[in-house]
């Protein structure tokens, strides 16, 4: 099965977006009733996740969570004034795999699949690729 590119447009620094409807259309395009699907983002200030998409304000936590952890205006090294990003990047991780049972993502009842951007806005891509199992 080839990769299917996810293109985003975040519209602030620190964003949250919701890409569970587009992972459950590739899983389903894709026949796969039973493997495994990798989510990834070839960005070093950007992130994936998996969590509660049925209240909003648990993500809102998470930022605010990740920027008490790493504050914007922290003492950094990096010139270009985004370290915060890159380090809330590498704290989330920039790729999950999940469970493909009978034709559908493996997910709990609340879960869903967040683009974690760190950085915005900006144009960004995430990969997904299907595999049979």
């Amino acid at each position: 099965m080839k990769n299917c590119v996810l293109e985003l447009q975040t519209k602030s620094r620190f964003e949250m977006k919701d890409i569970s409807k587009a992972v459950r259309e590739v899983v389903k395009d894709s026949g796969v009733k039973d493997g495994i699907c990798v989510i990834y983002t070839p960005h070093t200030t950007a992130a994936l996740t998996i969590n509660e998409h049925a209240d909003p304000d648990v993500m809102r936590d998470v930022i605010r969570t990740l920027d008490l952890l790493v504050p914007v205006d922290g003492s950094y090294d990096h010139l270009e004034g985004n370290s915060q990003a890159h380090i809330k990047s590498s704290i989330i991780g920039n790729s999950r795999i999940v469970i493909i049972e009978n034709g559908e993502p493996f997910l709990g009842t609340w879960e869903g699949v967040f683009f974690c951007e760190f950085d915005g806005p900006r144009s960004r891509r995430v990969i997904i690729k299907v595999l049979s199992g």
